[in-house]
Formats: structure tokens, sequence, C-alpha cells
């Protein structure tokens, strides 16, 4: 990990963080859901959809999911 090295670089690092952690974490969200949901209801997942990945923060943090049907 790369320190920061300024006031921006860090506050862009603490804004993708949050990101992460209130909307992409949901096993870790009270009751299993989102502590910030995202938008409307989502349709649910294409079981036999590839699992597609999305890194924040150069792959520090990952959310893995499947497109929706």
């Amino acid at each position: 990990m790369i320190p920061p090295t300024g006031e921006n670089h860090l506050r862009g690092a603490v804004s993708e963080y949050v990101k992460h952690y209130h909307r992409e974490r949901n096993h870790q969200g009270v009751g299993s859901r989102l502590l910030t949901p995202a938008g409307p209801a989502v349709r649910p997942a294409n079981g036999n959809a590839p699992i597609e990945r999305r890194e924040r923060l150069g792959g520090l943090l990952n959310f893995y999911y499947r497109r929706a049907a």
C-alpha cells in the first residue's frame, strides 16, 4: 500500500473505502442488507452469468457480483 502523499490523496482513498464499506459489503451489513442501498430494487442475479469483479484502490478492495437477469 502506498502511504498518502497529500490531503487530496488521503481524502480520495477514504472516500473509496466508505463507498465500498456502505455499498458493497452486504454480507457484513445489518440483517445481510446494504447499509446504503445503491438504488431501486435490483433484479435477481442470473445464476449462469460469469462472476465479475469491481476493484477499488488499485485492487485492495474487491467486490464480486453477477449481472442482473
